[in-house]
Order: C-alpha cells, then structure tokens, then sequence
C-alpha cells in the first residue's frame, strides 16, 4: 500500500520533466569521473605488474631414448600365454 502512494505521488513530477531537457547533472558527472580514474589507477597498476614479471619458458625436455638392447626381445619375454615352452 505504501508503494502505491508513493509511486502516486512521484507520476505527477515524472510527468512535469522534459524529456528533451533531462541530464545525468553533476552527480552523473562526479560518478563517470570517479569511475574513469579508478579504470585508469587500474590500468597503471596492471602495467607495472605486468613490467616486473620475468617469464622465460624453459625447453621441452628430450623424449627419453631407451637404447635398442634394452628393448626386450619375445625370447626373453617368455611364452605368450596359452602356449608351453616346449613349442
């Protein structure tokens, strides 16, 4: 109920202002300005963040190489399963 009377009471005033002639005025003013500098103190900050970091990128280690004898060999292995030795 008391929204009502209150949206009642501001629809009048609503009606009165010129659409043509209505501004953000100083507050909009003051709050742009406020938000514009902290993007700007932000944007200096990340910069000299940005300026002390050192980012070298080590080399890919080599893919390990294991030597051809070390490879085993289906003798050594032993029989696969399912057969004897024998064969």
């Amino acid at each position: 109920m008391y929204a009502t009377q209150a949206m009642a009471h501001a629809l009048p005033l609503a009606q009165e202002l010129d659409p043509d002639k209505v501004t953000p005025g100083a507050l909009g003013f003051v709050v742009f300005a406020v938000m514009a500098g902290g993007v700007w103190l932000l944007m200096k900050s990340m910069n000299r963040h940005m300026g002390k970091v050192d980012f070298e990128e080590a080399p890919a280690p080599a893919p390990a190489r294991t030597p051809a004898s070390a490879a085993p060999s289906a003798k050594a292995a032993g029989p696969a399963p399912g057969q004897s030795d024998t064969e």
